[in-house]
């Protein structure tokens, strides 16, 4: 099955719509900002948690800046996963005013 990717405001759109964003940055990073509507499992958590990812939709794949998630989109791919590289990461996300939320008392940011 081949990987593809997608620009941040295609992403959006998407989930908008209900597409599955799945979020592989730290628990940290994530704390700070995210998507909404993302799930969190950290790249070096994904082996273990595979079964949390669905297999009846694509799952958009993101982290900071494009790296960890498309090594993580290759290995769901290659798992059988319909995974969607986010080109540019949450600072994509966040350049096509793309919404954040924080798990703490701050202001959401990425970074």
């Amino acid at each position: 099955m081949a990987m593809s990717s997608i620009s941040a405001g295609e992403a959006i759109t998407l989930t908008e719509n209900g597409g599955w964003l799945l979020d592989v940055r730290e628990q940290d990073e994530w704390d700070r900002g995210h998507a909404p509507s993302a799930h969190l499992v950290p790249l070096s958590e994904l082996p273990s948690r595979i079964a949390e990812i669905p297999t009846d939709q694509a799952v958009l794949v993101v982290c900071l800046a494009g790296s960890r998630s498309l090594r993580a989109a290759s290995a769901l791919s290659d798992a059988g996963v319909d995974a969607v590289n986010l080109t540019g990461g949450m600072l994509a996300w966040v350049s096509a005013a793309g919404p954040v939320v924080s798990e703490g008392v701050n202001e959401a940011r990425v970074e």
